[in-house]
């Protein structure tokens, strides 16, 4: 396999850190005591985690699977659409790789689109901290870069890598980088101009844009409406039969083609 190597991973402003196993990138950043930013990539982990605490899983040397650790200036009322503008900058990266068919899920997921429409290539899980009364973000991101047998079978559902959509196939270092760069500019401009700055060209990539879509709220209810772009806090506005409705949290589960 490709191996990680810190000196393959060169992102102006970062400092790169590489593991070999641990249990959480996200968790090792924010355990630690850093006053500046910094990225970890790891071959393996043992506790990787997605949204609402499900487990994310990437066999050593299958993945793309780091976290970049910054202090945000801005208040943490702004931050909710923070994973959105992540998710624009990761698929830039990836298009601009080749992979021209990556698209968005609301609101922390990256799809495949065309022949590979709605397949999971990864996501994107952000924490904070209030550190010294500034916010500390540790921004996960997980993209998935080599086939994984029987990973559709476990997670239940379609998924991709990049090796389906780039060939020849995409070193997991420049992967890296690649991504890591274009997260870093978009936290600068998350700073200076929020979710605003972002919004368009998120509903350009987003896969279920003006379809017919079923959501499952948080407890447990579902609602159904078009998808029409986002509410100016990150929630997934939806047109139904009663008007607008704006979803802060829930996930999609059907979507009409």
């Amino acid at each position: 396999m490709d191996r990680l190597r810190k000196a393959a991973i060169r992102v102006p402003g970062l400092e790169i850190r590489i593991a070999d196993r641990c249990t959480s990138t996200n968790a090792v950043l924010l355990a630690g005591k850093y006053d500046h930013p910094v990225l970890l990539a790891a071959e393996a982990q043992t506790a990787g985690r997605g949204r609402r605490g499900r487990s994310w899983r990437s066999a050593p040397g299958a993945g793309a699977t780091f976290s970049i650790l910054r202090r945000m200036q801005c208040a943490p009322r702004a931050l909710p659409g923070l994973s959105l503008a992540v998710g624009v900058a990761a698929a830039r990266a990836l298009r601009s790789l080749g992979a021209a068919e990556v698209s968005l899920k609301w609101p922390n997921d990256l799809l495949a689109g065309g022949k590979n429409a709605g397949a999971k290539l990864g996501g994107v899980l952000i924490e904070t901290r209030l550190h010294g009364g500034q916010v500390l973000a540790a921004v996960g991101i997980g993209i998935n870069c080599r086939p994984q047998r029987g990973l559709a079978k476990r997670l239940r559902r379609n998924v991709t890598c990049l090796d389906a959509l780039v060939q020849p196939a995409l070193a997991r270092n420049r992967v890296i980088a690649a991504v890591a760069g274009e997260v870093l500019a978009a936290l600068t401009t998350y700073e200076r101009l929020g979710l605003a700055g972002f919004a368009d060209e998120w509903r350009a990539l987003h896969e279920y844009e003006g379809r017919r879509l079923r959501v499952r709220l948080a407890d447990g209810r579902t609602v159904s409406g078009v998808a029409a772009g986002l509410a100016p806090s990150g929630a997934l506005r939806l047109l139904a039969r009663s008007g607008a409705r704006d979803i802060a949290d829930g996930r999609i589960v059907a979507a009409a083609t």
